[in-house]
């Protein structure tokens, strides 16, 4: 009986230390990721309260009128403030509204 116990505990020890995530806490390595992911994505967002002319136009749905507008409309407290200021559409801007930012100084 005392053998059958030792190899069923060896067992299931192995079986847990294989399943076990080698990073320590458990979804440590997805937070991480998660969190890159969002680092990543506010990089890549256009301040409109900055960028050049042609920054803004390479957003998709942002052209010449659309960038020198958004320009002469500085500075913007929040990037809804592209449709209360009837810079853009609302239209044009459920479009870009996931690409831009408005950072304050």
């Amino acid at each position: 009986m005392n053998r059958k116990f030792t190899m069923l505990a060896v067992v299931l020890a192995l079986t847990f230390a294989i399943a076990a995530p080698s990073s320590g806490a458990p979804g440590a390595k997805g937070a991480t990721a998660t969190k890159h992911a969002a680092t990543q994505h506010q990089q890549d967002l256009i301040d409109i309260n900055s960028a050049t002319a042609d920054q803004l136009k390479a957003i998709p749905g942002i052209g010449d009128v659309y960038s020198q507008k958004i320009i002469a409309g500085r500075p913007y407290k929040g990037k809804d403030e592209l449709v209360q200021k009837k810079i853009l559409p609302q239209a044009v801007y459920n479009k870009v509204k996931n690409r831009i930012i408005a950072k304050q100084k």
